[in-house]
């Protein structure tokens, strides 16, 4: 008996270590992640279409533990906050257009990039921005109170943006179904669980699942990087010749509104953990949520997905440079 629980303090012990171990050197993780994820995408592209259909469900538990580990007894006072809710807004649909509309004359020449790169930067995200923004320290209680009114915003102001930045043959064929699947796959249901998983924590079991799910943060995010970018990167290096123009764009778009960002923070007098917030939500695009509806363009554009996945794949590498950097952009400040 005293073997026993031995055996399970070590393992308890043994478990804890690699938690820490894995929050530790999360970053290395998630870039070994896209690494690996493109050597075997490339390697395998026959994998691709299987391991598309495990994106979904993989963001989907990502985004319930991170759900899990929000106190939604604070929500209440997160959605109150009415500075960081107009600081979000102003930021996702004012200065977003702009810098797109700014931007985009880069591609003016050529119709399907010209969408693409449209299509895919005006929609903020609503799904793994609140993950990356919990792992640097943001306010991710307070993004998550945002995300209703990110999705109602989006969903109708988008067909407006791409008629000002693309031309108005495009926005007569965006749909609303992909932006209630999202809501519905990645906010509601995770959130509900959560909620449940969370009013059962006086249990056992429920003590069990919330411990395990706060310890698998870091190994399901290297999943969906892993899973995302093999999933994609063949079709992708398939027409990289085509594709290499837009790629400075969204570096640029990210650069550009990591310094919005910053500056509308401070200038609405933030703390810290919301400004942070601030600068995620302005660079996090909604890629696959927009990714159904690129694919549902008109004939002669079925290159825009393309486009879609590349901006994915920069903004992947982006947000884990950025898990790294926001604590040298924005300091927590000295009591």
């Amino acid at each position: 008996m005293r073997f026993a629980h031995r055996l399970a303090a070590s393992a308890k012990l043994g478990a804890v270590r690699a938690v820490s171990w894995m929050e530790r050197f999360q970053v290395p993780l998630f870039l070994g992640a896209l690494a690996g994820g493109a050597a075997l995408g490339l390697a395998a592209p026959g994998l691709a279409r299987p391991l598309a259909v495990l994106v979904d469900p993989a963001i989907a538990l990502l985004l319930y533990a991170t759900f899990l580990g929000v106190p939604f007894g604070e929500l209440r006072a997160a959605l109150t906050d009415t500075r960081f809710l107009v600081t979000v807004v102003l930021v996702n649909f004012v200065a977003v257009p702009l810098v797109v509309l700014g931007l985009s004359r880069a591609v003016v020449d050529d119709p399907v990039l010209l969408v693409g790169v449209a299509i895919v930067l005006l929609a903020p995200c609503v799904d793994y921005v609140i993950a990356f923004t919990g792992l640097a320290g943001g306010a991710r209680e307070r993004l998550l109170a945002a995300t209703p009114l990110l999705m109602v915003l989006q969903l109708v102001l988008l067909p407006l943006f791409l008629r000002a930045v693309a031309g108005p043959g495009v926005s007569a064929v965006v749909g609303v179904a992909p932006f209630a699947r999202a809501f519905v796959l990645f906010i509601a249901l995770p959130l509900v669980a959560a909620v449940v998983t969370q009013l059962a924590s006086r249990t056992r079991a429920g003590r069990r699942i919330e411990g395990a799910s706060a310890s698998a943060m870091v190994p399901l995010m290297v999943l969906v990087l892993g899973v995302v970018v093999a999933s994609q990167v063949h079709d992708v290096g398939r027409e990289l010749g085509w594709l290499v123009r837009v790629v400075p764009l969204f570096v640029a778009f990210a650069t550009v509104m990591v310094a919005v960002g910053v500056a509308v923070g401070r200038a609405a007098r933030l703390d810290t953990p919301a400004r942070r917030a601030v600068v995620f939500t302005g660079v996090t695009r909604n890629s696959l949520v927009i990714l159904p509806l690129a694919l549902a363009l008109p004939p002669g554009y079925e290159l825009a997905p393309l486009v879609v996945v590349t901006q994915t794949l920069v903004e992947l590498l982006v947000m884990v440079l950025l898990v790294r950097l926001m604590p040298l952009l924005l300091p927590v400040p000295d009591k």
